[in-house]
């Protein structure tokens, strides 16, 4: 179909880069299956897209277990290569797979030779071959007899290692019995120090009573004292009464009224009986006050005595305790000794291994250096090798006369052939590189820009004593050797800007990378893109200029990307204070100088961590850009008072990988969780954010927690790569067995462009401007891992498309689904030539169609399907993703795990559609890797979650309807 078309429109080499890679990454999918990277390597070598050491690891890397995915590695390296790779992988495609490259672009394939630069001419092209050939069987048959060698030398390596590892598992057994005793020593100091507060409550009882006692005897002593006045006053009384009594009878002399005497006699009888009952009364009162207080005082003396006793066998028991603790602190110190010669041993075990490391490294120093002498010497050896042959060839046809420049350069491609040449007439063995993801630079010898940010070290050298002690301490101690290349990498994502209205040319990283000024508390922005230069600055702004010595010293601020960041306080008599900058004012823009350059850093949409970063950045002059904004600032600390929001901070992010639940309200995290994060400096802390989980079908926050930051947990992912990356074969087959039955634990995202990203601040160098924007380090990408990716919700309206992978299977499915009431089989359109050359430039052409060579899927047919209200089902592959996104079209997609045993129960619906299970298998295996590149979530069937079709089609249309329901979420294209 498209072979007969008649090219239209521009050229291909009249495209721009992103148009031609945009055409490529539609055709992602079908170049991964239809071509093979060991027919296209030849071409891309010689038109120098693609050097040896890319080669190599193409081929020969143990992680790309297919050429699927070996093909769609090398489309991610030729990316890095620009305009110049798109157009080579083309060409490439035109002269080794026509078919395929009619089906990608559209054009006839042309193969005059004058549309290939660069080609070795077909006159020479077997002489090199047999060259590289010999050259191949010669270094094999020394590169055997070397891994003899090597092997043996590796054998005796591991019998030291298995040395090492025992002595490493007896001292790990020395530190379980440590912290046995420890343990046991910690129960009976807890048990020593309950019996001392029991004996502090029995001695503060014991007071107690004393306390009582005393009191007691004091009221009876007042009791007696009492009764002694009682006792003193009747006496007084009766003396006052006998001498009233005989003086009465001396006053009786006169007699001479008998009424007086009467009264005298009557009145001491009256005096004494009223004085008697008195007495009486008291004396009752006395005694029987007096026996209550007996009855008391006997029952404080029976409860002294008790007491007594009980201080005696207190006193016993604290003799008891004394001797117990005694016997303790012998037994500790006893303990103390043995763990001081264990630590020694451990000590001396250390130095031993650290001896062993030494040794281990220098060994492999020693044959790094062999090696290289080797391949010095196989230089020289083809060097003669070429002259020989050269003389050969001159001896062989001295009839045909050959131009002076054309002798001398034969005579001198084997000498550059190593350095210039793009295909060398041999074929180099090299070893595998060693992998280390926590090193972020790559030490590429062809690449200007040490600052380039890889995971894969392409050095040659084994890794030194310090990077192995690195690599340990990162595993049990403080994570230095991350640390380190977070601080390399805090200033990656702020760049230069030379021409930021250009999109075609690429952006040039800050110069002051590896400079070291940062610290590595400072905390760079999470997600950093460059912004075109058209800036969304509205309103009226105020520049001020003044001497930011400090800046975050002199002011503070608080907001985020919702809201902006405003100034929240002013130091009185700082240099902001002076210059009138008051709470309040929005910073849209801050201009300083760093290393003799201008930069600005646009603040407008940028998150508190990253304002917080930037203004800690200035260290002299400075001039801020504020937008009065008094009215969003009252609102925005009205709802931080009410506690309606803990920041000015909103986003919503993708996890790409899974950590557990931690303390202090650590929240876990799954990959493929979507996050939404409401604070990125909670509390002042520089490595966490506060972040909640999302309700699938509705934009609800759910649990809450903090989370690490962009940063941290960057690093956390590369340490999980790490132990991935180093474990043995035995470890690796058990860890993808466990992988399967299990949820993915690690997304590898990784982004080669600065422009797509989230949350950004623009840095841009004014002295820049005028300077030539293709410079090659301006023109050097780097790629970075990301733990979190940004994602926006998207609300589908109507029934969404559905995608069953791998292919072949949806192949079988795609019937029986679409007559299901509600569903409706895709239907492919018939286009003339120049009609599809036309929709196949705008992206309109989802795929080609097996039924007919002029019909093809388009985006007009899955528009008409879904605007009647019901699913359309897609028969096509992973390559119509990105371009119904493009057209907010998002569709459903489910990938099906496929085993051996399920392979099995599907093998007459495959014969049916002349199938077979291997290929099945090998379809699922080649697809599965390439769903983690696409820009949103998809839903995955286990295995065992099916018996046989009816309950796969079951349990399909239960997906089909939970899917429907939920949001969803589109993360940016990163390449």
């Amino acid at each position: 179909m498209a072979g007969d078309c008649v090219p239209e429109g521009q050229d291909l080499k009249e495209l721009g880069e992103e148009e031609l890679w945009e055409l490529i990454n539609d055709n992602r999918h079908r170049i991964s299956l239809g071509a093979r990277p060991c027919t296209l390597i030849p071409y891309l070598r010689q038109a120098r897209v693609l050097n040896e050491m890319d080669v190599d690891e193409i081929l020969s890397c143990h992680n790309l277990t297919n050429f699927s995915m070996r093909m769609s590695y090398m489309l991610d390296l030729l990316r890095t290569q620009g305009r110049n790779g798109a157009v080579a992988l083309l060409e490439s495609l035109m002269i080794n797979h026509s078919t395929l490259y009619t089906q990608v672009t559209g054009r006839k394939p042309s193969i005059e030779p004058s549309n290939f630069s660069g080609l070795i001419k077909y006159s020479e092209l077997t002489e090199h071959l047999v060259r590289a050939v010999t050259g191949m069987q010669k270094e094999l048959q020394e590169a055997r007899c070397e891994a003899g060698r090597m092997s043996s030398r590796c054998a005796s390596l591991e019998s030291e290692i298995g040395q090492m590892m025992e002595q490493d598992e007896k001292s790990r057994c020395l530190q379980s019995e440590n912290e046995r005793l420890r343990r046991h020593l910690c129960s009976l100091q807890h048990d020593v120090t309950k019996l001392k507060d029991e004996k502090c409550d029995v001695y503060m009882r014991y007071t107690a009573a004393i306390e009582e006692k005393s009191a007691v005897n004091m009221h009876l002593h007042d009791l007696n004292l009492q009764v002694y006045q009682l006792q003193t006053e009747l006496q007084k009384a009766r003396t006052e009464n006998e001498f009233q009594k005989r003086r009465s009878l001396r006053c009786t002399s006169s007699v001479d009224t008998p009424q007086l005497q009467e009264e005298v006699k009557s009145l001491p009888c009256q005096l004494v009986k009223a004085h008697q009952d008195i007495l009486a009364q008291d004396l009752a009162e006395a005694i029987g006050s007096q026996a209550e207080l007996a009855e008391q005082l006997r029952c404080y003396r029976e409860e002294g005595e008790k007491l007594l006793k009980e201080k005696q066998a207190l006193l016993d028991q604290k003799e008891c305790l004394n001797l117990q603790v005694q016997q303790l602190t012998l037994d500790c110190k006893m303990h103390q000794q043995k763990s001081i010669v264990i630590q020694n041993q451990m000590r001396e075990l250390q130095a031993e291994r650290d001896q062993a490391y030494l040794s281990r490294d220098e060994a492999q120093g020693t044959i790094a250096r062999v090696f290289a002498e080797k391949d010095t010497l196989r230089s020289q050896l083809v060097e003669l090798q070429e002259h020989v042959f050269s003389l050969q060839a001159s001896r062989n046809s001295r009839g045909q006369t050959l131009s002076c420049d054309e002798t001398e350069m034969q005579l001198e491609s084997p000498r550059s052939s190593c350095e210039d040449c793009p295909i060398s007439p041999r074929r180099r063995l090299r070893r595998m590189d060693a992998v280390n993801p926590m090193s972020m630079t790559a030490c590429n010898p062809e690449c200007e820009d040490p600052t380039a940010s890889s995971i894969r070290s392409n050095n040659a050298e084994p890794p030194g004593p310090d990077s192995l002690r690195r690599r340990e301490e990162a595993l049990y101690a403080d994570r230095s050797l991350l640390e380190q290349a977070e601080a390399d990498s805090l200033l990656d994502g702020f760049v230069f800007i030379p021409n930021v209205m250009s999109e075609e040319k690429h952006m040039s990283r800050l110069s002051s990378a590896n400079d070291g000024s940062l610290s590595k508390t400072s905390a760079p922005p999470f997600l950093m893109r460059s912004r075109p230069k058209a800036l969304r600055i509205n309103g009226r702004v105020l520049s001020i200029s003044f001497q930011g010595e400090a800046l975050l010293s002199q002011l503070a601020v608080i907001g985020g990307n919702k809201t902006g960041v405003f100034v929240h306080h002013v130091t009185e008599g700082s240099a902001a204070h002076t210059v009138g900058i008051s709470p309040g004012a929005q910073i849209v823009q801050v201009k300083y100088q760093q290393n003799q350059k201008a930069l600005r850093m646009v603040l407008e949409d940028s998150t508190l961590e990253e304002a917080l970063w930037a203004l800690g950045q200035v260290t002299g002059p400075c001039q801020l850009s504020l937008r009065p904004k008094q009215n969003d600032y009252e609102a925005l600390l009205q709802q931080l008072q009410s506690n309606e929001t803990s920041s000015g901070d909103s986003f919503y992010v993708r996890v790409n990988m899974s950590l557990p639940a931690g303390p202090n309200g650590t929240l876990a995290m799954s990959c493929n969780d979507i996050l939404h994060v409401t604070n990125t400096r909670p509390g002042g802390t520089e490595d966490s954010w506060n972040a909640s989980q999302v309700h699938p079908c509705q934009l609800l926050d759910l649990q809450s927690g903090t989370v690490p930051n962009y940063y941290r947990a960057q690093r956390l992912l590369i340490h999980a790569i790490e132990e991935i990356s180093f474990q043995t074969k035995k470890s690796q087959k058990a860890w993808r067995v466990v992988s399967q039955n299990k949820e993915k634990a690690v997304r590898i995202v990784s982004t080669g462009r600065q422009g797509r990203n989230p949350l950004w601040i623009s840095v841009e160098d004014d002295k820049a401007k005028s300077a030539d924007s293709g410079d090659s380090s301006a023109s050097k990408t780097f790629m970075s891992l990301m733990p979190y990716t940004l994602v926006t919700p998207h609300y589908p309206p109507i029934c969404r498309p559905i995608l069953l992978l791998p292919s072949i299977l949806g192949r079988v499915l795609d019937k029986k689904l679409a007559g299901w009431q509600g569903f409706q089989l895709c239907e492919p359109e018939v286009l003339s030539s120049s009609e599809h050359a036309v929709r196949l430039q705008r992206s309109e052409i989802l795929e080609e169609s097996d039924q007919d060579r002029n019909c093809c899927y388009t985006l007009q047919s899955v528009e008409k399907v879904m605007k009647k209200g019901i699913h359309c089902v897609l028969p096509l592959g992973l390559d119509c993703v990105r371009r119904l996104h493009r057209a907010q079209i998002f569709p459903i997609i489910i990938f099906i795990g496929q085993s051996a045993r399920t392979a099995r129960k599907l093998r007459t619906k495959l014969n049916r559609h002349s199938q077979s299970e291997e290929q099945l298998l090998a379809c699922s295996r080649s697809e599965e890797p390439l769903l983690d590149k696409l820009p949103c979530l998809y839903h995955s069937v286990a295995p065992d979650s099916w018996c046989d079709q009816a309950s796969l089609l079951t349990r399909l249309r239960t997906i089909i309807w939970e899917e429907q329901k939920k949001i969803v979420w589109v993360e940016p294209d990163l390449w």
